[in-house]
């Protein structure tokens, strides 16, 4: 599936839901989901600078798409990273690093987060797109 359609899909999940404490539990759930990140790649490299909660983010290239692999210690953040990877994981490096993420805001979630988990979920993006645009330099 491309980033649009992902998150186009993404919409459409998020609309079945009544309110928010709802969409809370649901991205919870995609939380508990979410692989495992090898403990190697709990490093201070691949912290995720801005987040409230801790939040590791490593990437790795195949085929010139970037596959991502994540972790935090809180379960609502681990949701929201889970929610992330779930649109640019395993995507060409130019359409994560061009990507316009617009279902974050099609689903009200900057407006339903904390100022620092809206911060941290935009340096969570920031920090998916530098990977990209890393790829893409090292490809070019």
């Amino acid at each position: 599936m491309t980033i649009d359609q992902q998150q186009q899909e993404i919409i459409e999940e998020f609309s079945f839901f009544e309110d928010w404490m709802e969409k809370y539990e649901h991205i919870i759930e995609l939380g508990k989901e979410l692989e495992p990140l090898a403990e190697e790649h709990h490093i201070e490299d691949n912290l995720v600078k801005g987040c409230q909660s801790r939040v590791w983010l490593h990437a790795d290239q195949k085929d010139n798409h970037v596959v991502f692999a994540a972790d935090s210690d809180a379960v609502i953040t681990k949701g929201l990273v889970a929610l992330m990877m779930r649109v640019l994981n395993d995507q060409p490096a130019e359409e994560v690093a061009k990507s316009d993420l617009y279902f974050i805001d099609q689903i009200g979630l900057k407006e339903h987060l904390s100022p620092t988990r809206s911060n941290g979920l935009v340096s969570m993006v920031k920090k998916m797109k530098l990977y990209a645009v890393a790829y893409m330099a090292k490809s070019a």
